[in-house]
């Protein structure tokens, strides 16, 4: 018997040690999810759901399924040389990485752009200022926490908003299932396979679940994970899929929210970033009670913060590593700060040209973002299926299979895409 109770107590030892062995991995892969889970699930998502109902579902899956290759060649690279994929860029030759860094600079300040007025808007709703001071106040807030913080805080806070919004998000779901919907009596369903609406569904898929440069920066923490602990290749890739599975889980969560609680009540968000904060506020309090108005505005709010801080951190770190294989020149916080400060000067540019409009701005940069797509993917499936990977690390039939069939379907509607732009 005590010889039955000791295996026992070994064997949940066991397991409790494997528990925090891989919990404590856990931080670049949260990190991505806490990039992708700002603009493209809050605005697009929502959005998707509330003119179109649960007709994208689908699309929003596979869109998410077919990107997979291209997000997951950051971790397992990473994991299997030790190097980012900057590395391998220059490793295929100088050209590649010339190229990478090119778009990633328009990237980097589009981005930066999208979500510090998506942040200073969902901020109105507790501060009566101005978007764009707001905006200033959010760029500033952020550049703290990187300069002063660096990635150690960054880590931690991320834990505890993603926590948060999950958690809030399927509950609003969930009751939402039980509410019955208000259909206007005017109200006419509408097919999203119309030329009308190709640039939407371009923009939604740009940044759905994140735009692919972003594989980039899941490889760059890692490394940076891994100054303060060892982390294994097995580790890597479970916290990459960790992140990934639930940047999918909350785009249909979303897109659910938007369908149960705004379809067919004859609303539509407004372009303006002070209304579009209030009416996603609105969606939730209708579920959850009124009371909760300004705990999930707080909720949401600190969740498009912590993507305007991944990405400025993100862009950040690529920019100046990029410049450091480039020029061969030894790491320096003090150019990565200056690259953090120009990214958010440039950024703010942006956001005081558009005053406020922030659905047009956003639907900008998603478009941006997916028209690059199909370059970013080519990169990372080039490195992954490159002599330059050991044999046993480098993708096999299946993971090349759905490689091709990703880059088919971008490809595809990128084509469709441009099409519906010279018939108009």
């Amino acid at each position: 018997m005590e010889k039955l109770y000791s295996a026992n107590s070994n064997l949940n030892t066991s397991r409790l040690k494997r528990s925090r062995y891989f919990l404590a991995a856990l931080g670049p892969g949260l990190l991505m999810a806490a990039a992708a889970i700002g603009a493209s699930h809050l605005v697009s998502s929502t959005r998707a759901g509330a003119e179109f109902g649960w007709q994208l579902a689908w699309v929003i899956l596979a869109v998410n399924l077919l990107k997979y290759p291209f997000f997951a060649a950051g971790a397992r690279y990473t994991a299997a040389t030790g190097e980012s994929l900057l590395h391998g860029y220059l490793k295929q030759g100088r050209g590649y990485l010339l190229l990478f860094s090119g778009l990633n600079t328009l990237a980097a300040i589009a981005s930066t752009a999208g979500v510090t007025m998506l942040t200073a808007a969902m901020l109105t709703l507790f501060i009566p200022l101005s978007i764009d001071l707001l905006a200033f106040i959010v760029l500033i807030a952020s550049l703290t926490i990187l300069i002063l913080g660096h990635y150690a805080l960054l880590d931690k806070l991320t834990k505890i908003i993603m926590l948060a919004l999950t958690v809030s998000t399927l509950a609003a779901v969930a009751l939402a299932f039980n509410i019955p919907p208000v259909i206007h009596p005017d109200f006419i369903p509408q097919s999203p396979w119309q030329w009308a609406n190709i640039g939407f569904l371009v923009a939604m898929m740009g940044w759905m679940p994140a735009p692919i440069e972003v594989s980039v920066w899941n490889s760059l923490w890692l490394l940076e994970k891994q100054k303060s602990q060892p982390i294994s290749k097995k580790q890597a890739i479970f916290d990459f899929n960790f992140g990934y599975l639930i940047t999918a889980l909350l785009a249909v969560t979303f897109l659910a929210l938007g369908s149960l609680v705004m379809h067919g009540s004859g609303e539509q968000f407004s372009p303006s970033g002070v209304k579009f904060a209030s009416q996603l506020i609105t969606l939730y309090s209708q579920v959850l009670g009124e009371q909760t108005r300004y705990l999930i505005g707080a909720v949401a709010l600190l969740c498009i913060f912590s993507t305007t801080v991944t990405v400025i951190d993100g862009y950040s770190r690529t920019l100046n590593m990029s410049w450091q294989l480039l020029r061969k020149q030894q790491d320096s916080n003090r150019r990565l700060t200056t690259m953090m400060l120009i990214i958010s000067a440039l950024g703010l540019a942006i956001v005081l040209f558009f005053k406020g409009a922030l659905l047009p701005l956003l639907e900008i940069v998603m478009t941006l973002a997916f028209m690059t797509t199909i370059v970013f993917a080519w990169l990372n499936y080039k490195l992954m299926t490159s002599n330059s990977l050991p044999e046993q690390d480098r993708y096999g039939i299946k993971m090349k299979g759905l490689s091709a069939l990703g880059m088919f379907y971008l490809l595809s509607f990128v084509c469709l895409f441009i099409y519906s732009i010279v018939i108009q």
